[in-house]
This record gives C-alpha cells, sequence and structure tokens, in this order.
C-alpha cells in the first residue's frame, strides 16, 4: 500500500493503526516526499523478497521497520544506501560472508511505529516488558562473533531531511546492540626492541593472535618537545607529532614489516618503551563522508549489549553535545554486565567513548587514536563503579567547550582520560601524546553553582544520596602510565580548592609511570596516597601539590630538569598538614634543590618527613644543587608566624637524623637550637634576575639551614 497525496484528516485518521493482512499503515508510511515504511512480513533473509510485505526487498532510500517476533538476517555486501531501518525483531548479519550495510540511521526499540525522531529516548522509553523479546542488532554475538574470514562494514550515511545534529546514527532505546569481531590476543603491546629511524621492521615483546597483514597500526611516540598547552588537530601532522602510522606488510614471530620506513626512533629497551597498536578490526563502523556530516552511535537507559574487538572510525560531530564515536547515555546500573573489549576508535571528531551517568561498565584492552577534545571520557560526575582496564589513549586534541556541557570549566583540552568522579577502577591504562592531559581528575566547583560537584550518588546497596564527589576515592588506581603527554602525565584535581576524600579513605595511586612530559603529577586534594612511583625526563615531578596528610612511598625520579619535589602550592608555598616520604630517589639530571620547602604554616600542623632519600648517578655539572632549600623563583616573605620543618631521617647515619628549616622561619630558628648551613643538605637560595635577559642568577639568600638531631 503507498500514501497519496494531500490525504484529508479524517482519512489519515482511519488510515492510523488499520491493520492489512501482517501490515500495519500509520501515519510514518504517508510522510510527505518518502517512500511508504518498508515492513517485513516474516522472518528470513533480507535479500529474500518473501521476508517483505508487498515481497520487494527494500531498495535505495527506503525507511523499513523490522518487526516484532521477526529475525531477518542481513546477507548483502552492497553500496546501494537504506535511510532508516528501525528494528523492533532482530537485525543479524551474516556470519559466513563478507557484509555491507549503507544506512542513515539504525534505531533499535520496540513498537510498530517508523521514526527517525526521539534521539532522547531515555526520556520516554517504558520498563522493558520482561514478557516481550526484545529488539537487538546483532553484528555477531558473544558465542559466535564475525568470523576472521569475512568482514562486516556498517557505513552511516547521511539523507537530505534528516536532523543534521542527529544522523546519521546507530541508537539502542531499550534494545540490545551487539558488535563483535574476530578476537585479538592483544590489540597493543610495548616494543621489544628499540625501532630507529628508518627502519621498516619492528619488534614486540609477545607474540599477538588476530593480527594480519594489510592492518592498519600505530607506532607511539617516545620522545617529546615537552610543549605546556596543546595546538594539534587532527591529522594535522607537525614536527612534535612523533606517532607514526604503517601498514602490515609481514608478520613473522613478534617481528613486523611495515610498509614505509619509520620517521622518528621510537624507544624500546628498558622501563621507558613505546607501543604498537593495531587499529585494524573485521567489524567496522564508519561515516561515509569523513569531511561532511559524520555519524555517531549511543546507547540509552535499559539497553543491553556488549561491544569486542569493533572498529569505529571516521565517527563524532564536533562541537554537539552527545554526539560521540561511542556513548553510554544516561544509562544508570540497567546495563550492568554490558562491556567494551577490543575495540578501536579512532579519528573521532568528538571522544572516543563517553561514559555518562552509567554505572558497572567494563571498558578493557580498547585503543583512542586521535580525538578532538578529552577521548575516554566520564561525562557529568555521576558515574561510579566502572572499570577502566589496559586501554590505549593517543593524541585527543585541542577541542573547545561543548554547549551546554555540565562542567562549565573545562575547556576540553585533550585529555588521554577524564573524570569528575574518582569512585571507579584505573588500571594499566596508557597514554601518549594527548594534547594538554595524559590523565585528568577534574571536579572543580563552580562558584555561581554552588552545588555543582555535589550530586545523587549510588551507593552499594542501590540507593542514591547527594555527595560532593570531591570526596570519593578510587576503587582502584594501579599501573598506569602517561608519556609524551603535551602538559601534564596525571593532573589529580587541580582547581578543587583543598576538598578531597578523608584520612581513612585516601586516593591510592600504585605503580604509576609518568615520563617525557611537561609536568608529571599534580596532587591537589589531601589524602593522597601514593606508591611505586617513576618519573623520568620532565620539566617538573611532584608540582602545585596541596601536602596535607600525603603519604609517598618508593618514588624514583630520573632527569627531572627543573623542580623534582616542588614545595606547598608551588608559588604560594604554603603546606596545610603532615608530609610523610619513604623511598625517595633522585637520578641523573635532577635541577634546583631537589626539595623545596615550604614557608607558610598557616594550620600549625604542616610538617615534613623524609626516610630514605637517595641521590645517585649524578653528573658532576649537576651536584652544585642543595638536597632542600627554598626554590628559585621570586617569593614574598612568609604570611604565617609558623614556618614548615623538614625531618630527614637517618640522613646521618642510623638514628641520626637532620632537622631543616628556613632561615625566614623566625618561629623555628628562634627554639634555642644551633642551625647551621651543612651543604650539601641546605645552603643558599639562588634566585631568578630581575632582567628577562639574563641567564642567570645575579644573587643569593640565605635559605635552608639545618640541625642534627641525635
Amino acid at each position: 500500500m503507498r500514501c497519496r497525496p494531500r490525504l484529508t484528516a479524517s482519512l489519515t485518521a482511519v488510515l492510523i493503526g488499520m491493520t492489512t493482512g501482517s501490515l500495519v499503515v500509520s501515519a510514518a508510511d504517508c510522510h510527505p516526499g518518502l517512500p511508504t515504511v518498508v515492513r517485513s512480513a516474516q522472518s528470513g533473509l533480507w535479500s529474500a523478497p518473501a521476508t517483505w510485505a508487498g515481497g520487494k526487498v527494500p531498495g535505495v532510500g527506503a525507511r523499513v521497520l523490522i518487526r516484532e517476533g521477526h529475525r531477518i538476517v542481513y546477507d548483502l555486501h552492497s553500496d546501494q544506501a537504506i535511510r532508516g531501518i528501525n528494528i523492533a525483531g532482530i537485525l543479524s548479519f551474516a556470519t559466513d560472508k563478507d557484509t555491507r550495510l549503507d544506512v542513515g540511521l539504525i534505531r533499535i526499540q520496540a513498537g510498530e511505529e517508523y521514526s527517525e525522531e526521539g534521539f532522547d529516548c531515555d526520556a520516554h522509553v517504558a520498563p522493558s516488558d520482561t514478557t516481550r523479546p526484545r529488539p537487538a542488532l546483532e553484528v555477531g554475538t558473544p558465542a559466535a562473533p564475525i568470523s576472521a574470514r569475512h568482514k562486516s562494514l556498517i557505513r552511516l550515511t547521511y539523507f537530505t531531511g534528516m536532523d543534521k545534529d542527529s544522523c546519521p546514527a546507530i541508537v539502542c532505546c531499550g534494545g540490545r546492540m551487539d558488535f563483535h569481531g574476530s578476537p585479538m590476543s592483544r590489540t597493543w603491546v610495548k616494543l621489544g626492541s628499540t625501532a630507529t629511524k628508518g627502519a621498516k621492521t619492528i619488534t614486540l615483546t609477545e607474540k599477538v593472535e588476530g593480527w594480519r597483514v594489510g592492518d592498519r597500526i600505530i607506532v607511539t611516540a617516545t620522545q617529546s618537545n615537552h610543549k605546556t598547552s596543546g595546538t594539534r588537530r587532527p591529522n594535522q601532522r607537525t614536527q612534535d607529532v612523533f606517532t607514526e602510522e604503517r601498514v602490515i606488510m609481514a608478520l613473522r614471530g613478534t617481528e613486523l614489516t611495515l610498509d614505509k620506513e619509520l620517521t622518528h626512533e621510537h624507544r624500546g629497551t628498558g622501563d621507558y618503551r613505546g607501543a604498537v597498536a593495531n587499529l585494524s578490526r573485521n567489524v567496522v563502523i564508519e561515516s561515509a563522508d569523513p569531511k561532511g556530516l559524520r555519524g555517531h552511535t549511543m546507547y540509552h537507559r535499559g539497553s543491553a549489549g556488549a561491544i569486542t574487538y569493533a572498529e569505529f572510525r571516521h565517527l563524532g560531530k564536533e562541537g554537539l553535545l552527545g554526539r560521540y564515536a561511542l556513548h553510554f547515555h544516561l544509562c544508570g546500573d540497567t546495563m550492568r554486565g554490558s562491556y567494551v573489549q577490543g575495540a578501536s576508535i579512532w579519528d573521532s571528531h568528538n571522544r572516543w567513548l563517553t561514559i555518562h551517568g552509567t554505572n558497572y561498565l567494563v571498558v578493557r584492552d580498547c585503543i583512542g587514536y586521535q580525538s578532538v577534545g578529552h577521548g575516554f571520557f566520564f561525562e557529568d560526575g555521576t558515574e561510579v563503579y566502572n572499570v577502566l582496564d589496559r586501554n590505549l589513549a593517543v593524541q585527543a586534541y585541542l577541542g573547545k567547550k561543548l554547549p551546554k556541557q555540565v562542567h562549565v570549566d573545562d575547556t576540553n583540552d585533550g585529555a588521554g582520560f577524564w573524570w569528575a568522579n574518582s569512585l571507579n577502577t584505573f588500571t594499566r591504562n596508557c597514554s601518549c601524546e594527548n594534547d594538554r592531559y595524559g590523565f585528568r581528575y577534574d571536579a572543580r566547583p563552580i562558584v555561581s553553582r554552588a552545588a555543582s560537584v555535589t550530586f545523587r550518588i549510588q551507593q552499594p546497596d542501590g540507593t542514591k544520596r547527594p555527595i560532593d564527589i570531591r570526596t570519593l576515592p578510587f576503587v582502584r588506581f594501579e599501573d598506569n602510565e602517561a608519556h609524551c603527554d603535551g602538559a601534564y602525565g596525571l593532573n589529580l584535581g587541580n582547581g578543587v580548592e583543598r576538598v578531597g576524600p578523608d584520612r581513612r579513605h585516601p586516593f591510592v595511586i600504585r605503580g604509576m609511570k609518568i615520563w617525557d612530559t611537561h609536568l608529571a603529577f599534580v596532587p591537589a586534594p589531601p589524602c593522597v596516597l601514593v606508591e611505586d612511583m617513576r618519573i623520568f625526563n620532565t620539566i617538573y615531578g611532584v608540582h602545585v601539590p596541596n601536602y596535607d596528610h600525603h603519604v609517598y612511598r618508593n618514588m624514583h625520579m630520573i632527569d627531572v630538569l627543573g623542580e623534582p619535589f616542588n614545595r606547598g602550592h608551588d608559588d604560594r608555598s604554603i603546606q596545610y598538614g603532615p608530609l610523610t616520604v619513604d623511598g625517595l630517589t633522585f637520578e641523573g639530571k635532577c635541577a634546583n634543590p631537589l626539595i623545596q620547602i615550604s614557608d607558610d604554616n598557616p594550620t600549625g600542623t604542616a610538617v615534613s618527613h623524609f626516610k630514605n632519600v637517595k641521590v645517585v648517578n649524578r653528573p658532576q655539572k649537576w651536584s652544585k644543587y642543595t638536597l632542600v632549600n627554598l626554590g628559585v623563583s621570586p617569593r614574598p616573605g612568609p604570611k604565617t608566624p609558623l614556618g614548615v620543618p623538614i625531618y630527614l631521617h637517618d640522613y646521618y647515619g642510623p638514628g641520626r637524623h637532620a632537622k631543616v628549616v628556613s632561615s625566614r622561619a623566625k618561629d623555628l630558628i628562634g627554639d634555642g637550637n644551633q642551625y647551621r648551613a651543612a651543604p650539601p643538605l641546605t645552603g643558599t637560595n639562588r634566585a631568578w634576575p630581575k632582567s628577562a635577559n639574563s641567564s642567570s642568577p645575579t644573587c643569593s639568600i640565605p635559605s635552608t639551614i639545618c640541625l642534627r638531631l641525635p
């Protein structure tokens, strides 16, 4: 049955809901200028005429509704684009052949109405009726992924008349959406040896299964010019970009042969190595016109499904809130048990993967490469109990603020991993060459919106209560790595205004490795426990710290060229509470005083305790710098009457400690003890010159002095 022009209102009313055999005719069938909706008549192959009401396979520009109870197997490899497919039954891609579907919209939602609207379907989707089958899109299943012998491709294609802000797209509204490609043993691995400039072969640390000739790979950067702000844009190649794309021409054991020689050297020995990541998958979702209107994908509340070893490329609508390459939108805990594993998400114009108002999602072994704005992104701070494990984030670019974003102070300036609520798990993730941050925790309060960091957070018993999200610790933060990022390795809460977890539930950071970046570690909250952190080849080590019940154990700094262990709040030189450090090694070219002392003690409780401090393998030209001092930038006089003492336990031998104080701390040097200069432990402070043209300090001032304790 086809629509006739200029239907009267009364006739339209009669047509709505009228049944003709198995065909239901609705207002959607009669949209002016568009073809009649083609409905499934029975289960069967997409290519079989008998599958469709009217006995004709949907053609170019068709609007299709797969009705409840029907299972349609898509078995074509066609460039004839379908305008839209609404799935109330099941659309399953054939697993025994190559398939290709060009489409403007796939919408997975129960009902007999065809629609190209309702992208905020979370607002009106009814609770799932467990007595009825759930609508589903299946491009492989967990038990039966698309075989490595075949490829399934979905190309999102814009059609005139569709909402440009929302289409093309794949949207799951309470249904099930599954994408499952051929598994890999690893999606990314470290280099097994240094890949030299000009090389066409590279070696991996382990043999990988599932990689093939013709796959696109990246070899990540292992050097940086330590820029302090991001300026790159997608696909821009400038001299400060060192990650390289190549194609595999041959594989033999752990050795890969590339299509072109490498332009840069990539470190592959010792503790600091580059990675090789495979971007190619045999299940692919892409935009048909990456330079035009790009597509996006999203799960809504009440949906189900999982993703393994699928590739999402050229997606994301730049500058639009909620239109990301892969988006879990306000799902709450309704998708508990869902996961994204082994996905490749690259060349996105708006994030890689966004977790928004969604809990209990597992994201593991995924690769994000080139994104406008932050890459792996928790959107508003309500997200809890999610797991990000062993993901690789490369080149999240400088973007712009998105309209109506919750955190209005976030400038979207390129973080590999960004979150506002730490009650999640981050383990074994790696960031590289992102424009601004490797890892960024950002829960800054907004003066005009006093409750902006207080949200209703789900509790272990399922209830919700208002909580200042700045007070929530990590579930786990272990064995993560950041290198070659534009400014920061790990910026932990700069701007949280000294609010954080309590002493019984601190931020715990274990096994963090930060190298070849400008500023390594910014611990802004109180109550932080750091264990086994390694910092290599950075300008700053611990920077702008809020020392207030901080404990650091086994921290190793190598070639930290500016300020290795910064004073409290940097130039403000304030310490609010105790700092305890057990195991601190400075190695190589570490400049300035290795440990800076703070001037002000406004609470009266600030004190620093150091034990097992070592300085090793230091070149002679660097030995002029003292171990403990005030720092080198211009500094005002103390603003409080109390100074901050530093104790170096066992410095002069077992049980023989050193107490170091500032020569300006009148309360400390006037305590009746005899303090003295004790180079190289203490010494004079070298001040920055007043002349901008001068390259060396113009004066020295008395700085720190020492008391030897029995």
